[in-house]
């Protein structure tokens, strides 16, 4: 289990490094412009180019760990709660809530990312 969270984290990195990595670089379209101003308008375009980057990898994180995270508890409470419905069929109604809490940390994941985008 451990191995494979890890696998899914690494995958990330790379994918998120990649990312970075793979920006297109500006050119100036005037031709007229001075060399300093060009330059000083290539640098705030890949500052704001990085800026806007690490906003979407940011996102994704947070989708993907509390999608893991929800994903994991889900299938805990899951098996705990089938397994207590087995013995006692009455337990279904006090059991079956808590796995939906344990879906809603999908839930604030993505109200995270969005909020990361959106501001």
């Amino acid at each position: 289990m451990n191995k494979k969270i890890i696998a899914i984290l690494t995958a990330l990195v790379c994918f998120s490094a990649f990312g970075l990595f793979a920006q297109e670089n500006p050119v100036a379209q005037n031709s007229s412009e001075s060399t300093v101003q060009a330059q000083q308008s290539v640098q705030e375009q890949s500052a704001t180019t990085t800026a806007d980057s690490l906003k979407y990898i940011a996102a994704a994180f947070a989708v993907a760990i509390s999608c893991l995270a929800g994903g994991l508890a889900v299938g805990k409470i899951g098996a705990a709660a089938m397994g207590a419905m087995s013995e006692n069929a009455e337990l279904s109604g006090k059991a079956l809530p808590f796995v939906g809490l344990a879906e809603g940390i999908c839930l604030w994941g993505f109200l995270v990312a969005l909020l990361i985008i959106i501001l």
